[in-house]
């Protein structure tokens, strides 16, 4: 593959931040957002509960939620996708009411709420499960000191609750990620006093009010991965533009001991031809680790390394069902346990029918196609709408050969 690829805003950033919406008082612009199936299923949950949605641009949409009302709210998309889980914060917090189905999304292992429900109970919520129901319930929220134990999503939640709650709220064992600190950033453009994002102590005292922001969505590190090992393994020149080389450490450093040469200039990064892979070693990690989403892409650069890798994923049982698919193209890789594989390369991959199964598998199924000899037919390719905006329309125009059917 040869050429440029922009990257979009962050699908884990976008959907927190227009949960957020439902806080404030006024208006908000979001820019930079990715066209994807998460966020249009999200925008359509806002619209459910009454909220004025618009695109005003390409990739900007403004929301008013100054009329939502939670009696309103589509249960059925809430159940169909697991970005609806960041609603809970916003809606106990503005409501004080809320009955929600646990949500759905991929399968790729047991994901329980525990540490939401635990945080929102911390802050004063009252919570009642009947079969998959969940009802919350909050008079009013009183600041404390929470413990999500590094979840994203449970941070984010709390974040949520907490900016509008009485008094100060101490989140310690917070997540780092970056978009955490998307989120932070959006919410004290409204008027929070957040601070600590991107740190595992976060302190927020409760405001009264958030009025309307403009924010604009920081960009994906997962994309720039996933478009970086299908640089390193075309043996093309991808510059791919748009990138926050500070969000990149861990990922820049294992795509270094995998042997990818790379350059960075300002904001763009550059995979050039490679001579040799070499194989490594790979544990997902909470941030500053290497993220649990990437994992699969680095997976399928691992058939194409010198010697044996092996990969650890500790978090979900079900990530690497995308390698029996690897081995049916020909890959030598041998599944150690729910959570460890050990995949010896170089070797060639052989064109297939063959199924997507989750969004980022998807996304690393369609790089082991590109590389493959003969054709390769990918079955469930909807599901990498759900994080990458137009893959394949992106890669025809680096030389990909490539069409959707259906």
């Amino acid at each position: 593959m040869n050429g440029d690829v922009v990257i979009g805003g962050m699908k884990n950033a976008v959907t927190p931040i227009l949960a957020a919406t439902l806080l404030c008082s006024e208006p908000c612009v979001i820019r930079n957002v990715p066209r994807l199936s998460d966020v249009e299923r999200m925008l359509d949950i806002l619209r459910s509960l009454g909220a004025a949605v618009e695109w005003t641009g390409d990739h900007e949409v403004t929301v008013d939620t100054r009329r939502a009302d939670i009696a309103s709210i589509d249960a059925r998309a809430v159940k169909s996708m697991r970005s609806s889980i960041l609603l809970l914060g916003a809606l106990l917090s503005r409501f004080h009411r809320v009955e929600l189905p646990e949500p759905g999304g991929c399968i790729i292992g047991n994901r329980p709420i525990d540490d939401h429900l635990f945080a929102l109970e911390a802050l004063g919520a009252k919570i009642v499960k009947e079969d998959n129901l969940y009802r919350l319930s909050a008079d009013k929220l009183k600041g404390t000191s929470i413990l999500p134990v590094f979840s994203v999503t449970a941070t984010e939640n709390a974040i949520m609750a907490a900016v509008l709650a009485e008094g100060r709220t101490v989140i310690n064992l917070a997540a780092a990620e970056p978009h955490v600190g998307d989120l932070a950033g959006f919410l004290n453009a409204a008027g929070a006093r957040i601070g600590g994002a991107g740190t595992h102590t976060i302190v927020i005292d409760g405001v009264k009010k958030l009025k309307g922001a403009v924010h604009t969505v920081i960009p994906d590190q997962i994309e720039v991965g996933t478009f970086a090992v299908l640089g390193a393994v075309t043996k093309g020149t991808l510059n791919i533009r748009g990138i926050r080389p500070e969000h990149l450490d861990i990922i820049l450093l294992q795509l270094k001991r995998a042997g990818v040469r790379y350059e960075i200039a300002k904001d763009s990064l550059v995979v050039g031809s490679q001579s040799s892979l070499r194989s490594f070693r790979l544990q997902t990690l909470p941030y500053p680790g290497f993220p649990t989403d990437l994992q699969a892409p680095f997976g399928v650069l691992a058939t194409q390394c010198g010697g044996p890798t092996l990969i650890q994923d500790p978090m979900y049982e079900g990530r690497l069902g995308y390698i029996n698919e690897l081995i049916k193209m020909g890959a030598n890789a041998v599944i150690c346990d729910p959570h460890r594989v050990l995949i010896t390369g170089p070797t060639p991959l052989y064109g297939t029918e063959i199924r997507g199964l989750d969004l980022r598998a998807g996304a690393t199924l369609v790089i082991a196609g590109l590389i493959a000899q003969g054709e390769t037919v990918l079955h469930g390719a909807e599901v990498i709408d759900r994080g990458y905006e137009d893959l394949d329309g992106r890669l025809a125009a680096v030389g990909a050969d490539i069409a959707r059917t259906a």
